[in-house]
């Protein structure tokens, strides 16, 4: 989904705010959080344009994706691990295919209030 604002040359690959951005805030997890769980050499300046809307590559937000189930797993309490459904892709990203804009996250009673 590429946003057209006017002329052929103004195509961009910015998407604005991603859902993956209100997700981490809800859990309360830093992008440093997220580099320092992930074994797959994830670095800041891609979680900080993953944040933001940049468009990554399917590999990336898979990277992303793991990082992000590994972390909130790390940080659940050990009873809360058997209840928590992970994240996919489509669910971090609004410009993924497959994304609902109307999913409801099932994760909700296990979010840190």
């Amino acid at each position: 989904m590429i946003r057209y604002t006017g002329r052929m040359d103004e195509l961009t690959r910015d998407h604005g705010t991603q859902p993956l951005d209100k997700l981490l805030a809800r859990w309360k997890i830093t992008n440093h959080e997220l580099v320092e769980v992930s074994e797959e050499q994830l670095n800041h300046k891609q979680v900080q344009k993953a944040r933001k809307g940049r468009q990554l590559t399917l590999h990336l937000m898979q990277k992303l994706m793991r990082a992000l189930n590994e972390t909130i797993l790390a940080k659940l309490p050990k009873e809360d691990r058997e209840k928590f459904m992970p994240y996919f892709h489509k669910h971090l990203f609004n410009y993924a295919k497959g994304h609902d804009a109307a999913w409801v996250d099932p994760n909700e009673e296990l979010i840190p209030k």
